[in-house]
């Protein structure tokens, strides 16, 4: 079971830190990626990080803005989100997957989804 947290409501420009804690598996095993969803629009990749955590990718509307993380020890992923901006806006989704990848239908378990709202 995955469980996303880390989201709430926050100013433009500011930052937040989106976690996924994993029990009953194990993170190391897998692939980890970030998604979001923002209303109408259909899920989308964020970031995508390697079962060690040494290769990462980005979509381009986050790179230099966000960050993700793992700490294996800890059975979690993170999402470093700095100078949000309001079209961050949306539900974010942590999932595991067996190859590192941007598409979603590699990706085999989610979370429930955390919302992140960046005001103006």
């Amino acid at each position: 079971q995955l469980q996303a947290f880390g989201g709430g409501l926050v100013q433009a420009g500011g930052s937040l830190r989106l976690s996924c804690a994993a029990s009953g598996r194990t993170v190391s095993s897998y692939a980890m990626g970030w998604f979001r969803q923002a209303p109408g629009e259909e899920r989308k990749i964020v970031s995508a990080i390697t079962r060690s955590g040494g290769s990462t990718r980005y979509a381009d509307s986050v790179k230099g803005r966000f960050t993700i993380s793992r700490d294996n020890a800890k059975n979690t992923v993170y999402l470093q989100m700095n100078s949000l901006k309001p079209e961050d806006t949306a539900v974010y989704y942590c999932a595991v997957s067996l190859v590192w990848s941007s598409r979603e239908d590699d990706y085999l378990y989610w979370g429930q989804g955390t919302q992140v709202t960046v005001s103006s």
